[in-house]
């Protein structure tokens, strides 16, 4: 899809066989729309991030891990949300050979301001 596009389906399996890239990413562009930015990753050991500026989630697709985050350890598998706010120090570990996720990064800089 591009940025053009007001509507349609985000298939996993058109993406997956893009990963890795030719210059061995582990992640490939789905969608790009305003802050919105939709991508594939399928990472590998070791998963270092350094803190984001935008907030993100992470829609596990398949596999399992731990998302260690603000200094907690977080089991997760495929199915669940993961949501980490901007500028939280975070990454996977022990996660399975299989796990997809979409990488969702959306809003502002900074993060959206914390609700109710």
């Amino acid at each position: 899809m591009n940025d053009t596009m007001r509507s349609g389906v985000i298939r996993f399996s058109d993406h997956a066989e893009k990963v890795p890239t030719p210059e061995g990413e582990r992640s490939v562009l789905a969608l790009k729309r305003g802050t919105l930015d939709v991508r594939l990753s399928v990472p590998v050991p070791p998963n270092r991030q350094t803190p984001h500026e935008q907030d993100e989630l992470y829609a596990v697709v398949r596999g399992g891990g731990v998302l260690i985050h603000d200094g907690e350890r977080t089991p997760f598998s495929a199915g669940d949300l993961l949501f980490v706010a901007a500028g939280v120090e975070h990454h996977y570990a022990d996660f399975s050979d299989d796990l997809a996720l979409w990488r969702i990064f959306y809003g502002k800089a900074g993060g959206e301001a914390a609700t109710g």
